[in-house]
């Protein structure tokens, strides 16, 4: 019997309804493997994500919203494809209407292709942190105070300026934050890096499209400065004026159950016109 994972927005009382509802559809289907959080809401026992791979499942349900999606895909070293349940609003990464779930996992059942999406490795000095599936933000930590930067990209100068942040994003992810801040829209087939600085206080500071796999280093410039670095909304580190970041393309990338047949440019017509 195939064995498939279930991951939600547990603090919704309509997403455990349709995770319940899920459950009991696939009773006779599947073996149901829960992460904790939700299997605690709805009285089951559950597996962690990051196990799911080793107990042998096939893919992801992932019911919520986009946040829900980036979460599972950051708790997993090797993410397993995400059929994503859209319960929360745009959802550029969750495609299935809730009315429709369980038809559409039925047919995911029998088979389904899976599309590939590049992820984002970041270090601060010789630390490791989660990969992005979307972006990483460099933000000033405090309110109306810019931060000063320096971008290298391949050991070679790209940008030095004064700004609110910058982000650094996935072609997955030139859909979100990076595109509100005035970034490109980027197909998701093309291998490359977004940088797209936020508010800089230079005339001629425009977004960049770079190699996927350039080597990308970031140094702040101004003393006594604090910064924060979030990923996908998900992870947030201080990081201070002696740091470095290093960015470059992650070796495991996202996986996605594909359900669309219209693609990317339908999607984007669809979800932002």
């Amino acid at each position: 019997m195939k064995k498939i994972g279930i991951i939600s927005r547990c603090d919704k009382d309509d997403v455990l309804a349709l995770v319940k509802n899920i459950v009991h559809h696939l009773k006779s289907k599947a073996v149901v493997l829960i992460d904790p959080r939700t299997a605690e809401q709805i009285h089951e026992k559950g597996t962690p994500l990051a196990e799911m791979r080793k107990a042998g499942a096939e893919f992801i349900v992932s019911i919520g919203g986009d946040g829900t999606v980036l979460r599972g895909i950051q708790k997993m070293d090797d993410p397993l494809p995400v059929l994503g349940i859209n319960m929360g609003t745009i959802g550029f990464l969750v495609d299935v209407a809730p009315e429709d779930a369980l038809e559409v996992i039925d047919k995911v059942l029998s088979g389904f292709e899976v599309e590939e999406r590049s992820r984002i490795s970041i270090r601060v000095n010789d630390e490791k942190l989660p990969p992005a599936t979307n972006e990483v933000v460099i933000l000033t930590a405090s309110p109306a105070k810019m931060l000063a930067y320096r971008i290298f990209v391949d050991n070679s100068p790209l940008e030095e300026l004064r700004a609110d942040g910058v982000v650094f994003a996935t072609p997955t992810g030139s859909t979100a934050y990076a595109m509100s801040a005035g970034g490109p829209i980027v197909d998701p087939r093309v291998d490359g890096t977004v940088i797209v600085p936020l508010a800089p206080f230079k005339l001629s500071s425009r977004p960049w499209v770079v190699p996927a796999k350039s080597g990308i280093r970031v140094e702040l410039t101004l003393p006594k400065k604090e910064a924060v670095l979030v990923i996908d909304g998900q992870y947030t580190r201080k990081i201070k004026e002696d740091d470095t970041i290093l960015i470059t393309k992650a070796d495991k990338p996202a996986r996605f159950v594909k359900t669309r047949e219209g693609g990317f440019y339908e999607k984007v017509r669809s979800k932002l016109a």
